[in-house]
């Protein structure tokens, strides 16, 4: 079982700045890929970004392409997604997740899932 808490989320005014950190419990950490979607209020949940367990594969959404970055510090066993030019349209509940492969998470597979950090940005 691997436990994935979400932090780093707020209130940000568009055109700004955050960073989501995803903190996991197990060592294995390493071995899964990781992934940051997202819940709006009324809208199913969207896949958002990727990262391969080494870092050296990362996959985005076409609306978040460019302005955001996902990361891994496997030594820490965090996932970071750092989110820059932010708009009205990403306010939503992020939640991180993890599994064998990004192309799982493409799709929206996760085996493990946080419990969500709410992001506002105001126009």
């Amino acid at each position: 079982q691997v436990q994935l808490v979400e932090s780093g989320g707020g209130l940000v005014q568009a055109g700004g700045s955050l960073r989501l950190s995803c903190a996991a419990s197990k060592r294995t950490f390493s071995s899964y890929a990781m992934g940051w979607f997202r819940q709006a209020p009324g809208k199913e949940r969207e896949f958002v970004a990727a990262i391969s367990w080494s870092g050296g594969v990362t996959q985005y959404a076409d609306s978040v392409k460019g302005r955001f970055t996902i990361s891994r510090d496997n030594a820490k066993n965090t996932v970071y997604l750092q989110m820059n030019s932010l708009k009205p349209e990403d306010t939503a509940v992020y939640y991180c997740a993890a599994d064998d492969t990004t192309s799982n998470l493409r799709v929206g597979s996760g085996d493990y899932w946080g419990q969500g950090t709410q992001v506002t940005v105001s126009s």
